[in-house]
């Protein structure tokens, strides 16, 4: 949504292919305390005023997602789920990425109740309250020394037999007294009325199920960037995010930039996101004039 504002900005003759307007901000953020200029402000209320903002410029939106992008002679074309073709001299890919679902019963139900797949936005929303983070990788250790700032109990819920953390991560959650860790537990499912009072898991040793009264569940498992409409056009890393030029935001193909959490940017922030889709706008301007 930033890329379209600058872009709009900038007279250049624009479209912009969404298949919803939110993406992780509506999904993850409940409510959003370090968006400058503003002390809070909840997830829907401030892509409603992106929405605003957007609207304003004069940048031609459809609602639909790209599902091919190819390039030919310095032209690129872009094909819909919808079946519909277009042409364009750049293409800013600005996607995102969506937090990988623990697939079980209530996960959906709760979402914003409870449930939360980012403890940067919501983790002081927990203060005093037992939660539980699902996933005992760097990214579930992390969220946990994060929230012990924070709550009275986090429980780490590991699938696996082992800790898959790194040793320095480990040692800071030995030295949590509020943190406990938990391997060989397979969640199965997230219980309350309004709002998340308990989640069962299964003790994959001993096949029990247990019951954990917990306020808040964190998904920490990864993320899926939604990249597989332009591959062949750039390079992924490990975690198939696009690798671009981080002072232009441009990917291996001239032309093509991506900006976000779909790129291999290190830091998953709102911020951070606006910035480099300013900056993937910026640059599409300068590319366009040189052609």
């Amino acid at each position: 949504m930033t890329a379209g504002i600058y872009a709009g900005r900038q007279k250049l003759n624009t479209l912009l292919i969404t298949k919803s307007f939110g993406g992780q901000m509506t999904r993850k953020a409940v409510n959003i305390e370090n968006w400058p200029g503003l002390a809070e402000i909840s997830g829907l209320d401030l892509i409603q005023k992106f929405t605003n903002h957007l609207k304003k410029q004069p940048v031609e939106i459809f609602e639909d997602s790209a599902v091919k992008i190819a390039k030919k002679n310095k032209i690129f074309s872009l094909l819909t789920k919808k079946r519909k073709k277009f042409q364009s001299a750049a293409v800013i890919v600005a996607s995102g990425a969506d937090p990988r679902p623990l697939e079980v019963l209530g996960e959906k139900k709760f979402i914003g109740k409870g449930v939360s797949y980012c403890v940067v936005c919501d983790g002081p929303l927990y203060s005093g309250k037992e939660v539980a983070v699902a996933g005992g990788g760097n990214a579930g250790f992390e969220a946990a020394i994060s929230l012990s700032s924070y709550v009275k109990k986090a429980y780490i819920l590991e699938f696996g037999p082992q800790i898959r953390a790194d040793k320095i991560s480990q040692e800071q959650v030995s030295q949590k007294k509020n943190i406990t860790v938990i391997v060989q537990a397979a969640l199965k499912k997230i219980q309350g009325n309004d709002f998340v009072e308990s989640v069962v898991y299964q003790d994959r040793k001993s096949k029990a199920l247990k019951t954990l009264k917990v306020q808040g569940l964190f998904v920490e498992i990864g993320s899926q960037p939604a990249t597989s409409f332009v591959k062949g056009l750039v390079d992924f890393n490990e975690k198939d995010e696009i690798v671009v030029n981080p002072k232009t935001s441009q990917t291996k193909t001239p032309g093509l930039f991506a900006a976000g959490d779909v790129t291999d940017v290190k830091y998953k922030q709102i911020v951070i996101a606006c910035g480099e889709g300013a900056k993937a706008a910026l640059s599409a301007y300068e590319y366009l004039q040189k052609l």
